[in-house]
């Protein structure tokens, strides 16, 4: 019998799944790519949830012999399933990657069968448990590597608007709160997404810094130690905290009118936003917290949304800013005049000329 591995096939490190390779192809179950996964990496299970745990329960509970029979025929239907489904259009020189838990049987079948098609086909040595210490071991000094200006400001200032404005301009920008699907703070949960897993969070991370470049500078919005649910990497916001600062700044109706845009899914239901209030009145007592919802059932959301700025979010804002970055007082200051894109333009660009 001939054992050696089909020519096409080579293993590759984990470290290098971002670069080489036209698509990436994750054969795990939909639970465990739910999650994580590489980012990017398409969802082609070559057992389901329900295979993998009849495979498995069969393998445990009666013969090794029989669930590895029962598995094979498992995996031969839906690799060319995916086959049919996915990759009959793919040319000649495709080049995917493929992955499972360790590397082992599952990504080795649908590698062998792409490779002895004739495709160049990697596989990831050691498999999703192989990047996954990749992705901890390499968020441990990744960050330390780049040049970074932190983008601060009171709520309403605009800071994520500038940072997307930014790198649509062609800064190097790393949006934390875009990867947490979330706007970092009591209110921020998006109405329509949910927080990705932990897991996930620090592989899109990883996979963000993997693709700057050192010689430049990267602009990133100040942030605490969590984006709603989930932990920043500790080495990456070690850095943030000793970076130099930019400080944008707006008068409270500009930032009354952009918050108001940006949260328009309150607007309309008091209930949900009065839901999220109830989380501050430990910090705010009954009585205002009370008041605050009477005027959200009202409707007077200009007179809430400035309640909230003047007595909840710029004093916790500079109690965290002060403490968390003492190169703040140093860091130059723009103003925004508006929430229109020309102005959101105009003050990107301006901070990209200056530094």
């Amino acid at each position: 019998m001939n054992n050696q591995r089909p020519p096409r096939l080579s293993d590759v490190e984990a470290s290098e799944a971002l670069a080489g390779f036209d698509t990436v192809i994750d054969v795990r179950s939909e639970e465990e790519y739910a999650e994580d996964h590489i980012p990017g990496a398409i969802s082609c299970p070559v057992l389901n949830n329900e295979e993998r745990a009849q495979v498995g329960t069969m393998y445990k509970q009666a013969s090794p012999f029989d669930a590895k029979k029962i598995g094979a025929a498992l995996v031969s239907a839906n690799i060319g399933r995916h086959l049919r489904e996915q990759f009959l259009d793919k040319p000649r020189d495709w080049k995917p990657l493929v992955y499972c838990w360790r590397g082992g049987g599952r990504s080795g079948a649908m590698a062998h069968v792409l490779a002895e098609i004739g495709w160049q086909v990697g596989r990831i040595s050691g498999g999703y448990k192989t990047y996954r210490k990749t992705v901890i071991s390499e968020l441990e000094t990744l960050p330390a590597r780049f040049d970074w200006r932190v983008l601060c400001g009171m709520t309403g200032t605009g800071k994520s608007r500038v940072l997307r404005a930014m790198a649509a301009q062609g800064a190097q920008v790393l949006d934390l709160e875009a990867l947490a699907a979330h706007r970092g703070s009591v209110l921020g949960n998006l109405p329509d997404e949910a927080q990705p897993s932990q897991k996930f969070f620090e592989s899109q991370v990883w996979h963000a810094l993997k693709t700057l470049s050192p010689q430049r500078p990267v602009f990133v919005e100040s942030e605490s130690k969590k984006v709603g649910q989930l932990r920043v990497p500790p080495e990456l916001i070690a850095a943030m905290w000793q970076s130099r600062c930019v400080v944008i700044e707006a008068a409270i109706p500009v930032r009354v009118d952009l918050l108001i845009d940006e949260y328009t899914h309150f607007v309309g239901d008091a209930a949900a936003l009065n839901a999220q209030l109830d989380c501050l009145r430990p910090l705010h007592g009954g009585d205002t917290i009370d008041a605050w919802q009477a005027l959200a059932r009202e409707g007077h959301w200009r007179e809430l949304t400035e309640a909230l700025l003047v007595r909840h979010y710029d004093p916790a804002y500079t109690r965290a800013i002060d403490n968390h970055y003492p190169l703040l007082g140093e860091a130059p200051r723009f103003n925004l005049d508006g929430c229109d894109e020309v102005a959101i333009n105009q003050l990107a660009a301006d901070i990209i000329r200056f530094s």
